[in-house]
């Protein structure tokens, strides 16, 4: 019964699709900052860790230990072993999401109301006393090392790599976060205790949640989930500026279709030109089939079915990047299209139309974002994470709608840089 009210309120979970949301900021009794959105209306509640830093922490030689501590979060904690903990979390009708990237840890859950001592307890165990049974190391070990087996013959996933590993060399954003054949299956359990303590720490984590909750109520309950996390964890890397020539490296790959990546040095997200640098990538890539990538790549020469740009403001460097992918007589054609339409915009900037077009596409789409408690919960930690003020939700628009014509084409002049976009080809492309 309780999983059926839990599947019948996620889909009446959503709230109106608005952008005016009250988010109240406050510390719990023993300090822990909290973004709380109350929203009584519906009997649940939403939560959002993230802790700064992710695979990024991978100690040296240890790479992919991160990505497999995360994976057994919810394979068995305290007393309770794999199949105990699904069949808890399945019993209370909760549900728990457990996530690595380079920059961070996230963890999630979304619970009923009248369960919410018990799945925060469920919750706590994970994140406090996660077992790391054997049993489970080996069965989520052999899972990541599928994958990675899997990505060793995935051309999107070669061209990534071999993008990351010249852009970043031996930084962490040069390598793969599941790690290799080689390191992960070299992990032991002390490896992944390790992590656990350098990646989940007080001194990194920021907390959102909405729901049916009060900040009275919320404070004890955050402090007994993560009160015994460490204080603090394993040092950061440092901030690293991505080496990017121009170059055009190929992989040779035995398929009929070609896939390339492409990059340049991008735009930090608190940079006071980043709603102009999101608006031109709307324009050049971002924007669908709206975009001009799309058009002069798909549409007027029919060289693939999809071509996008994309701004990655990662914590510890930026990239503008991008994708296509085209048969292999015709991937030449498509990456001279895509660096003449870089360096035009660069030189010529765009068109009063353009940029209207993208604003309206932007800030028309921007409400709809906000279409649950969960999603509102992951917006606020997003915010969070990227340093954003409280009250960006409602000032983000306003500041899309700000960009002029003049400052647009300024950031575009400034930020393409055509000679210096570097491409990533796997395949066996003609003419390149």
């Amino acid at each position: 019964m309780k999983r059926f009210l839990f599947a019948v309120l996620m889909v009446f979970v959503s709230l109106p699709a608005r952008a005016d949301v009250d988010i109240k900021e406050f510390k719990s009794p023993g300090g822990i900052n909290v973004w709380l959105l109350e929203e009584p209306s519906i009997p649940m509640v939403a939560l959002e860790l993230r802790f700064q830093g992710g695979a990024s922490l991978d100690a040296e030689g240890k790479r992919g230990a991160t990505n497999l501590m995360v994976g057994l979060l919810e394979e068995g904690a305290g007393d309770l072993d794999s199949q105990g903990f699904a069949k808890a979390s399945e019993s209370l009708a909760a549900r728990y999401g457990y996530d690595v990237s380079d920059d961070t840890v996230a963890i999630s859950s979304v619970f009923l109301s009248e369960n919410r001592d018990e799945a925060m307890e469920l919750l706590r165990l994970s994140i406090i006393e996660p077992r790391f049974d054997e049993a489970s190391l080996e069965r989520v070990r052999g899972q990541v090392l599928s994958v990675v087996r899997s990505e060793e013959t995935d051309p999107n996933k070669i061209a990534g790599k071999t993008f990351k590993a010249i852009a970043f060399g031996d930084h962490p954003y040069g390598s793969g976060l599941n790690g290799t054949l080689e390191s992960v299956s070299s992990l032991t359990r002390d490896d992944i205790v390790a992590a656990h303590q350098a990646a989940l720490a007080k001194d990194r984590m920021v907390v959102s949640v909405v729901g049916d909750v009060t900040a009275e109520e919320l404070g004890p309950m955050l402090d007994n989930l993560l009160g015994a996390l460490p204080e603090k964890g394993a040092p950061l890397p440092p901030k690293t500026t991505p080496n990017l020539t121009g170059a055009v490296e190929v992989v040779e790959f035995d398929t009929p279709q070609s896939v390339a990546v492409f990059g340049q040095l991008g735009i930090e997200r608190d940079d006071d030109d980043f709603f102009a640098a999101y608006l031109l990538n709307t324009i050049l890539g971002g924007g669908g089939f709206e975009s001009r990538l799309m058009e002069e790549v798909r549409e007027k020469r029919g060289l693939t079915y999809g071509v996008y740009s994309y701004l990655v403001p990662k914590d510890l460097a930026a990239l503008y990047m991008g994708s296509v992918a085209s048969a292999n007589d015709r991937i030449g054609e498509a990456v001279q299209v895509i660096q003449d339409e870089w360096a035009r915009m660069a030189n010529d900037g765009v068109t009063l139309d353009e940029l209207n077009k993208a604003k309206a596409l932007l800030t028309g789409a921007y409400p709809l974002r906000f279409d649950g408690n969960g999603a509102i919960a992951e917006i606020m930690v997003g915010m969070q994470v990227q340093g954003l003020p409280i009250d960006y939700i409602k000032t983000r628009n306003d500041k899309v709608n700000a960009v002029t014509l003049d400052e647009i084409n300024r950031v575009a002049s400034e930020l393409l840089k055509p000679d210096a976009l570097q491409f990533v080809i796997v395949g066996k492309p003609e003419g390149v």
